[in-house]
């Protein structure tokens, strides 16, 4: 029994990250380029949506969401990063063919990632592998977590970040 349990919560640890603590401080490049640090967004709300590998169905779901929902959080005040451990290349082509008004970051180190503790062990279809967890971190202007979304609905995720903000 003990080793049943043990390997249950192998797939269900999540990040250590909960609301009230500091966000991990992280520099990283976008799908262009261009350095993105968390620094950059003091003084601002940030919503940092982790997400496993750029145009798969529910990756593009949760983007579309988030995509038709933009203007609703930017209204809100926030700033919206995606971070997947995709190629600049991969993470231009999501952008281009989902018409994205965000930036994605280029983590393929995996330092924003390991920082946030997203990545770990998954489970899917009795396949056992190592991947990014679908998780959702709210941030708010003195860049401390205001709200973490471990079960993200990729259906409705941008209501379930505006339901969380009220």
């Amino acid at each position: 029994m003990r080793q049943i349990n043990k390997s249950i919560n192998r797939y269900n640890k999540m990040t250590n990250l909960k609301t009230g603590d500091k966000a991990p401080s992280f520099s990283a490049l976008d799908q262009e380029g261009n350095r993105i640090k968390l620094e950059d967004y003091k003084g601002k709300k940030l919503v940092l949506f982790f997400y496993p590998k750029a145009s798969t169905p529910g990756c593009t779901t949760e983007v579309k969401n988030l995509r038709d929902h933009y203007e609703e959080l930017k209204n809100q005040g926030y700033e919206l990063l995606g971070v997947s451990a995709d190629s600049a290349r991969r993470q231009q082509n999501f952008i281009n063919k989902n018409e994205l008004q965000f930036p994605l970051l280029v983590d393929e180190d995996k330092k924003v990632i390991n920082a946030f503790g997203v990545w770990g062990p998954k489970k899917f279809m009795g396949r056992e592998y190592e991947g990014i967890h679908r998780t959702t971190f709210v941030i708010d202007e003195n860049g401390l977590i205001s709200d973490v979304i471990l079960k993200v609905k990729t259906k409705d995720h941008a209501n379930q970040i505006l339901n969380n903000l009220s």
